[in-house]
């Protein structure tokens, strides 16, 4: 599956400070994977350290897969969503459009009705 290449920042955003969050972020998610973990080997007290070490290391990358997965996933969903709307928004503004096009004939033609009508009366 290939991932797509990050958008680039909108609305005056660096493109350092995109991914100094991000980086942030990930570290949020792994330090809060490794405190998980570390509780549950606190409640596992036959495990010796090189085990509990162990079972740290492969709770927090799993939960890191975990983790990425479902960010991605939501960022897929939201690209589709902004497809959707996209898409939508065209759709109206294309309708809206043609509207005010079809009006404004309208009233052209009555206008140049309008000015016939006074020019046969003003005779």
């Amino acid at each position: 599956m290939r991932e797509r290449a990050p958008e680039p920042p909108r609305d005056g955003e660096s493109t350092l400070a995109v991914e100094v969050e991000g980086y942030l972020l990930a570290r949020l998610h792994h330090d809060d994977a490794r405190r998980e973990a570390e509780d549950l080997c606190g409640r596992l007290p036959w495990l010796t350290a090189a085990q509990a070490e162990d079972l740290t290391r492969h709770y927090v990358c799993r939960r890191m897969e975990l983790t990425r997965g479902m960010l991605l996933q939501t960022a897929r969903r939201a690209d589709e969503l902004r497809q959707e709307y996209e898409a939508r928004y065209a759709a109206l503004r294309h309708t809206l459009l043609r509207r005010h096009a079809a009006g404004a004939c309208t009233l052209l033609a009555c206008a140049g009705g309008v000015t016939g009508l006074v020019c046969v009366l003003g005779r």
